[in-house]
């Protein structure tokens, strides 16, 4: 099955041109990160999926071993989940950034996540440890759905701040904008409704005329143009901050955590347990706020994943910029 998997996986890969990228990140030099004695004659394969979140997040993993000393394969940008965990299943690669509700849910076939951050990164490294792969310490960030509303209207809306408090509003101005998937997940509409006392459907709850369905990323400007007080949002989204929505408190722990962590092969990182020293230093940094920020230099000011993620780990003192000898003069 995996070898079937894997040769399939070869044939998106060929078809989309994707070939490692080394070249497409800057040459980057330590910092408070440190050559790791031994490395540079380890290969490291870093993968990732290729949305913009994860990029960006292959792109740290990526500068992070290249500053530790590795002869660093960059195979981000792969186009999916699961070829991406092939590719660690496998061994075909070394070091992904995943998050902990994807592979509770999807990976590993758990009906129901954990909203509690820390018990649903502890489910999974304890779950993930027989497939040969070590869970780090998670970031901070949660990249979870979540409701927002444009920050003008909350003072109209009594100064709405937490979920719970959609109950206290009347029924005219319960209305939502949400995408068609999460109208029918079992982590979704219906039931986040139903978990903090509304019905959907019922003209005392939320009728469901105050729903509206939009194309994916529509949600969010429609939620910013007035079309409905409440649009579904994932936490980490930068347009959260371009247009100024604000996000409402989960405050009864209804949706899955997200938690995002550095997967490493444990094989590799019993040979180099300093690999465990890097990620410390980085993850805690990487909050759901800053994450938002970073995304938002991309999906909103155009830049590049491999820049962003260089220009926040030199900021951040991991890395130190070097002269790149790759560079055209």
């Amino acid at each position: 099955m995996v070898t079937g998997l894997l040769v399939g996986l070869a044939l998106i890969l060929s078809g989309c041109g994707l070939q490692p990228a080394t070249s497409f990140v800057p040459a980057a030099g330590p910092g408070s990160i440190e050559e790791i004695p031994g490395a540079e004659e380890q290969t490291v394969v870093v993968t990732s999926k290729n949305f913009t979140e994860q990029l960006i997040l292959g792109k740290i993993a990526v500068l992070a071993m290249q500053a530790a000393g590795f002869d660093v394969t960059d195979l981000t940008n792969v186009p999916g989940s699961q070829p991406v965990r092939e590719l660690m299943l496998s061994g075909q690669a070394d070091i992904t950034i995943e998050y902990t509700g994807t592979a509770w849910l999807t990976y590993l076939g758990k009906k129901k996540g954990i909203p509690n951050q820390q018990k649903q990164w502890e489910a999974v490294k304890k779950a993930d440890k027989k497939n040969g792969l070590t869970w780090l310490p998670p970031a901070p960030l949660n990249n979870t759905y979540a409701m927002a509303v444009r920050s003008e209207a909350v003072e109209k809306l009594g100064g709405i701040s937490k979920l719970s408090e959609l109950k206290e509003l009347p029924v005219k101005e319960r209305t939502f904008c949400i995408e068609s998937e999460f109208n029918s997940r079992s982590d979704g509409m219906t039931p986040m409704l139903k978990h903090y006392g509304l019905e959907r459907g019922s003209p005392e709850g939320v009728p469901n005329d105050n729903i509206g369905i939009y194309d994916t990323g529509a949600v969010y400007s429609a939620t910013d143009n007035g079309a409905c007080n409440f649009g579904e949002v994932f936490t980490t989204d930068g347009r959260i901050d371009a247009l100024d929505l604000t996000v409402l408190e989960d405050d009864k722990n209804f949706f899955p955590a997200y938690n995002a962590a550095p997967v490493v092969r444990t094989e590799l990182l019993k040979e180099f347990p300093q690999i465990a020293d890097v990620f410390a230093q980085i993850m805690p940094e990487l909050t759901s706020d800053v994450m938002r920020k970073l995304n938002g230099q991309v999906d909103v000011q155009g830049g590049t994943p491999a820049d962003v993620a260089f220009d926040w780990m030199v900021k951040e003192g991991f890395i130190s910029e070097v002269e790149n000898p790759l560079a055209p003069e």
